[in-house]
């Protein structure tokens, strides 16, 4: 039976979500478990994927990156699936019609070629981004990420007083259970 995977990291990549469930039903899969998460985040439905899985079943993803953050983490998920007897099969690779499929040594073979291609393109990303930061910040264009809960402080003091619970607060506001609390916290040693 096929299975699929889909994810994206942020809620406004909703329609490339809804793309990737799309392709993954027109494929045949028989469930889909899907996630709106972050890749170095815990992924819930991904482990409830691998944990539904049974022999001869086959995983199956539209891209390699919506799967796994580096050579390490694609072994680890490998190492899963085959010790359930389950095969994993990535569509959008450009290896052939139906993707690379690791019930093959051929597609176990790619999968580590192009998840190590994938890893090293993450890394030099990220590392011209931090560069482009530094050279930023030295002509002083780099300002950071403006700070919003200290901008939403006295809203949170005021409903705070009000009796409404941090994780109420937190909802109402739009900002995080823990900036709810160093606000607070910051309140009360003052």
């Amino acid at each position: 039976m096929l299975i699929g995977y889909a994810r994206t990291s942020t809620l406004e990549q909703e329609a490339g979500l809804e793309a990737q469930v799309r392709d993954l039903t027109a494929l045949g899969c028989k469930k889909v478990f899907s996630e709106q998460v972050s890749s170095v985040g815990q992924r819930p439905e991904l482990d409830a994927a691998i944990e539904y899985v049974r022999e001869g079943d086959t995983l199956v993803v539209t891209k390699l990156d919506r799967l796994a953050r580096s050579v390490t983490h694609m072994g680890e998920l490998v190492a899963r699936l085959e010790a359930k007897g389950v095969a994993l099969r990535i569509v959008s690779l450009g290896v052939g019609e139906g993707g690379l499929d690791t019930a093959t040594s051929t597609g176990k073979l790619m999968l580590n070629v192009l998840a190590s291609v994938a890893q090293f393109e993450r890394e030099m990303m990220l590392e011209r981004q931090r560069e482009g930061i530094a050279k930023a910040k030295l002509a002083g264009l780099y300002k950071g990420r403006k700070p919003t809960a200290r901008a939403k402080a006295d809203e949170v003091r005021a409903l705070a007083a009000d009796g409404m619970s941090m994780g109420g607060i937190a909802i109402k506001v739009g900002i995080g259970k823990g900036s709810v609390h160093r606000i607070l916290s910051d309140s009360a040693g003052r």
